[in-house]
């Protein structure tokens, strides 16, 4: 019952994080100061998302890493610095949540790095639900049609997604070749969130097919290991 109940709280606190996510990425319409709020929450979430999956921490040393491991540590690893750069760069810059951090570190470094990082840690955020995404619908029992209208409606909303990743520009954002972020203020906010979460799930799909390939791959290797051709001999 106790896992159970943990199992539920750490659900709630990743869906939240999702849903914040989003909202922080949609700057225009939520306003500088609702922007501020939202970061001191998710900084809160992050915390207590990594308290309840210690456990991960622990057996970071132990046992043998395969492809899948490995590329799940190096997504995680880059995700929490891509945030924890983001929440620190943004509270050098807080003129409503934490004033009293304003200019902690250079305004002009702490915008500009905020502004990548938080990009990058948007879009590593994608991978790394992507990534579990496999293991999570394993037990789904689908048929054949409906398992290929997800994957196509998944795939489809995922090329709109990468689409409006170059249409946005948000590129010159990961690579530092802009200083300001700049916004669509004739967009509706519908808009905003819509073009941010397909954004999101494109990420989330390749982390997905990263995954499925990976877990094909071992597959099979092992079959070959099993069902291996003795050579004649000459």
């Amino acid at each position: 019952m106790q896992a159970r109940k943990k199992n539920v709280i750490k659900k709630g606190v990743d869906t939240c994080m999702t849903v914040l996510l989003l909202c922080l990425m949609a700057y225009q319409v939520t306003g500088e100061t609702l922007h501020e709020w939202g970061g001191i929450l998710m900084t809160v979430l992050l915390i207590v998302h990594h308290i309840l999956n210690f456990k991960w921490y622990q057996s970071l040393f132990k046992g043998k890493y395969n492809a899948y491991r490995i590329v799940t540590v190096v997504v995680n690893t880059l995700l929490l610095g891509a945030i924890a750069l983001t929440a620190l760069c943004g509270m050098a810059m807080s003129a409503h949540a934490v004033p009293f951090l304003y200019g902690m570190l250079p305004v002009a470094f702490a915008r500009q790095t905020h502004l990548a990082m938080s990009y990058w840690s948007f879009l590593l955020m994608g991978m790394h639900l992507g990534l579990h995404i496999p293991a999570m619908t394993a037990g789904l029992r689908w048929n054949g049609k409906i398992k290929t209208a997800v994957g196509a409606a998944f795939a489809v909303v995922s090329g709109v997604g990468f689409w409006l990743l170059i249409q946005n520009n948000i590129p010159d954002y990961l690579f530092f070749r802009t200083h300001f972020a700049f916004f669509d203020d004739e967009k509706s906010a519908l808009l905003v969130f819509a073009e941010n979460l397909a954004v999101l799930i494109a990420f989330a799909f390749l982390g997905a097919q990263t995954a499925s390939f990976i877990k094909a791959a071992r597959g099979k290797k092992e079959s070959n290991k099993t069902n291996r051709v003795i050579p004649s001999v000459l």
